[in-house]
């Protein structure tokens, strides 16, 4: 059995300036699924956290009628260098994805600050991938990312062929979210990936994950995985 991630108030109680407590009842609307304009509450919190440029909430804590602050769409690690934040109060909305591949489908790239290491080889394979002459600079990925993720304020949908697709990429199959992985579609759930049908060997699907991220991961990068992908954790369908 593959273990769940932590609860949503285990990372920081949003009600005291001290140690993380854990009595908070009611998970905020900080999830993110593949489809990534959708925002929801859940109690399990996921590998990552991130943020799109700023504040998207009210003082009330609940979720404003705008999804993104700026075209700076990031995904962070959970802890960094000690630091704790009081979730959903001053500063930026802090968001939650299930994992990185969840992340880089709704058009979220690794930050360059709490993850370096992987942003830069992110951007390397980025020019990899769309064979560029140099490596690009986080505002060069926002702006093309911020084009190829929204169709107004709804999620952009790139038909392309299944065969040629990476693994990590995310599509969508009778409405909902499969992520590419061997010869396996794998369904997206909020606490893992609960079943998994065979990739079909030819075909065009809507595809959510950015054009651009489609060819890094195309090019090398490895993002990292719910446990629940491999083999056993996610039931044949």
């Amino acid at each position: 059995m593959v273990a769940k991630p932590p609860r949503c108030d285990k990372l920081v109680d949003a009600d005291s300036d001290g140690p993380p407590a854990y009595h908070r009842a009611m998970p905020l609307q900080n999830r993110v699924d593949p489809f990534g304009e959708i925002l929801f509450a859940d109690p399990a919190l996921g590998l990552f956290m991130g943020n799109r440029g700023g504040r998207i909430h009210t003082g009330e804590r609940t979720l404003a009628r705008r999804r993104w602050s700026s075209r700076q769409w990031i995904c962070c690690v959970l802890d960094f260098k000690a630091r704790h934040r009081s979730v959903w109060r001053d500063g930026y909305t802090e968001l939650f994805f299930l994992d990185e591949v969840t992340a880089l489908a709704a058009g979220h790239r690794p930050c360059f600050e709490c993850r370096r290491r992987d942003a830069t080889a992110f951007a390397e394979c980025w020019r990899r991938g769309l064979r560029l002459p140099a490596r690009p600079r986080a505002a060069q990925m926002d702006e093309r990312l911020h084009q190829e993720r929204l169709d107004g304020r709804d999620k952009r949908r790139h038909p392309l062929a299944i065969a040629d697709l990476p693994d990590a990429t995310f599509v969508v199959v009778d409405g909902r979210a499969f992520a590419v992985r061997g010869d396996s579609l794998l369904y997206w759930a909020a606490d893992g990936y609960a079943m998994r049908r065979p990739r079909p060997r030819s075909g065009t699907v809507d595809v959510l994950t950015p054009p651009a991220i489609v060819a890094a991961l195309a090019a090398g990068y490895s993002p990292r995985w719910h446990p629940s992908c491999v083999e056993g954790g996610a039931e044949r369908c």
